[in-house]
């Protein structure tokens, strides 16, 4: 496979691993820039990519490394982003890398060495520290936007069992709406396509009127958000998904401290 072809494939996928990293898209697809503007100075970096997926995270870790990628201005931001920004001032990555490459982009614990610089013993402990860091988040109330009923319950299960509390399950856009009203909550998971042929995509937005809260995206259908074309969910996790994937996601939304109750 050309390289060129490697990267379209994988570049959705590394943008939203940026996102999800840096909490910020502008911040995420700056670096994403950068390693692909090394990869056009550098052909043997080029051809690494063309044969292998982790080439292509490896370098994008070589230059999030060094924090010195050049950002054009983007508009003053709040919320959400604003917290992702200080938290990230503070507090080192590394151990959330390893929880995201093993869960989110699904990579092996090998292949998560390779990319990161450490042996498979440091990535299982680093892993082990994510997971610790996830149990010890302050409790929030979650609201779940989902219309297959067995996946809704297993999503409340795994919810609860990480200390949070489910203030309601939606399987259409006016649902999500009347529960968020009554019931604001500090951490959104939604599917795309709901029961009545209704948007969860148009009630993350109408819920975002009421204030700023983390969305984590669930959905089979992930090309529909990553487009290029708009502003892209942070956190997106594909179905059929691993319960790790899910605890890996709500790990970042909690992170970035901007998952308290509105209202």
């Amino acid at each position: 496979m050309s390289v060129s072809d490697q990267i379209a494939i994988q570049l959705p996928y590394l943008r939203r691993y940026a996102r999800a990293l840096t909490g910020s898209q502008h911040s995420g697809d700056a670096y994403v820039r950068a390693t692909l503007e090394a990869a056009l100075a550098d052909r043997s970096l080029r051809e690494a990519i063309a044969r292998s997926r982790a080439a292509l995270y490896g370098a994008f870790t070589r230059i999030w490394a060094t924090g010195h990628v050049e950002e054009a201005s983007a508009p003053s931001t709040g919320g959400h982003e604003q917290a992702a920004q200080e938290r990230l001032a503070t507090i080192a990555p590394t151990h959330r890398q390893a929880l995201l490459l093993t869960t989110v982009e699904e990579f092996s614990r090998e292949e998560t060495a390779q990319i990161l610089g450490y042996t498979v013993e440091e990535v299982d402990g680093l892993v082990a520290q994510a997971i610790a860091e996830i149990e010890g988040e302050s409790a929030t109330q979650v609201l779940i936007i989902e219309d297959e009923p067995l996946i809704s319950m297993q999503l409340e299960g795994l919810v609860s069992d990480l200390g949070h509390t489910v203030v309601g399950t939606a399987a259409t856009h006016a649902q999500a709406l009347d529960i968020f009203e009554k019931n604001p909550a500090g951490l959104v998971l939604a599917d795309i396509q709901l029961a009545d042929g209704s948007s969860g995509i148009d009630a993350v937005e109408d819920l975002q009127k009421f204030g700023s809260v983390p969305v984590i995206f669930i959905t089979a259908y992930p090309e529909r958000l990553l487009t290029g074309e708009r502003p892209e969910p942070t956190y997106l996790v594909t179905k059929p998904f691993q319960e790790a994937t899910v605890r890996a996601a709500i790990s970042q939304a909690l992170f970035f401290n901007s998952s308290k109750p509105l209202g």
